[in-house]
């Protein structure tokens, strides 16, 4: 399996830095889809388009089914690499990964369709919009039908990790990442005479206690061995020295593991913000956008997965993940199926400075994509034999 994927690598390279040149935003990637539906027309794989930039192939044949997904949407992010296949589209970049997503299950996607009369049953491969705007392309593919005729008996998925050895696996099974809901608030007040304050109703003052209170919603509600993370980081209100606004508004992040506490804990921002506004004369609206909900792997599809890695990569080259309070929207398909999400090394060895995840200068080693390719490829075929013998 390494000897052929060496023998595609330099294909594998080619589209990741095509893509990488010609980045496009959540769900406006239609030049990103037309370049992957080429490769598979190219190659003779049977696909298609279920919404408008998503697009799911099929290789195999038989009752049971497996499903790979990548991501292909890019950031609105300025890149500041200087690489010849650097980001042709102003203000936008892969600045996570994305391209080597999709260059991976490419080509993983060419070597399961060489060994299609092998396979103990079908693949379907996932190319996948939209992964960093809410609601979330997976959310998207899953009400057109993604997951159905045929149903995966599991899902796999994988994301570059700029903080480990490049080619490594990091892999974990339960909840990996946390779900992520956006907060908005608007506070309107009486403005006045910075001079004068008595004569108005001060919306920054009401802002200050109330980002001073909301601190005590994880710190206080939540088990403490339990992780939770509320930050306000967006403040506007104001024009000059000498004014009270009438109005402020403030944006934030709100992320946990637990999806019971989650949605209780929005119930109590929501109290919290119009009662303390109140008390300076203050009317609070909170408009909560909610997002992805918490990530978790299947304890068995992940030991399947990590097992597979140790085979094919040495067990030296399988680490365990540490979770993280970052979000990803492979969380709607863990809801519905078994599903794992691993993440590869791909530090620059060379490279003193580690730039990380929506970083304008992130230059992930491209030489990881041969172990995310082999890992993908390997898993499908593994997992089809695994379930067609139970």
């Amino acid at each position: 399996m390494i000897n052929r994927i060496n023998e595609i690598f330099n294909k594998i390279i080619e589209f990741r830095r095509t893509i990488h040149s010609n980045p496009e935003l959540s769900f406006k990637e239609y030049q990103t889809t037309n370049y992957v539906e080429s490769i598979l027309d190219e190659y003779k794989i049977s696909h298609k388009r279920i919404t408008d930039t998503g697009v799911v192939a099929l290789i195999g044949n038989g009752d049971n089914c497996v499903a790979l997904r990548a991501d292909i949407d890019a950031l609105p992010i300025e890149e500041e690499n200087s690489i010849e296949f650097k980001s042709c589209n102003t203000g936008v970049m892969h600045a996570c990964g994305h391209d080597m997503h999709t260059a991976m299950l490419l080509g993983a996607t060419i070597i399961l369709k060489e060994m299609e009369n092998e396979l103990k049953g079908q693949v379907k491969i996932i190319f996948q919009p939209g992964e960093e705007k809410i609601p979330g392309g997976g959310k998207l593919m899953i009400d057109a039908g993604v997951l159905e005729n045929p149903k995966p008996s599991a899902i796999f998925g994988q994301h570059i990790f700029p903080d480990g050895e490049s080619g490594k696996i990091y892999i974990k099974d339960g909840y990996v990442m946390a779900s992520a809901d956006e907060l908005y608030w608007t506070l309107k007040g009486k403005g006045a005479h910075a001079a004068q304050p008595h004569q108005g109703n001060d919306p920054i003052l009401a802002a200050a206690n109330l980002i001073n209170y909301l601190q005590s919603i994880v710190s206080r509600t939540i088990n403490p061995l339990s992780s939770g993370v509320l930050s306000v980081t967006s403040i506007h209100g104001g024009s000059a020295t000498n004014i009270i606004p009438e109005e402020v508004k403030l944006m934030g992040t709100f992320r946990s593991y637990d999806n019971e506490w989650r949605m209780k804990s929005l119930e109590l921002i929501n109290e919290a913000s119009v009662s303390i506004c109140k008390n300076f004369g203050v009317e609070c609206s909170f408009d909560p956008l909610l997002g992805y909900p918490p990530l978790f792997n299947n304890k068995e599809t992940t030991e399947f997965a990590k097992k597979t890695a140790e085979e094919i990569l040495g067990s030296d080259n399988v680490m365990e993940f540490e979770p993280k309070m970052w979000a990803e929207d492979f969380a709607f398909y863990s809801q519905l199926i078994p599903a794992t999400f691993w993440f590869i090394g791909s530090k620059q060895n060379s490279e003193d400075t580690v730039y990380g995840l929506h970083n304008p200068k992130l230059n992930p080693d491209e030489n990881l994509m041969k172990n995310g390719t082999a890992l993908l490829v390997n898993t499908a075929i593994n997992y089809l034999e695994y379930i067609n013998k139970i």
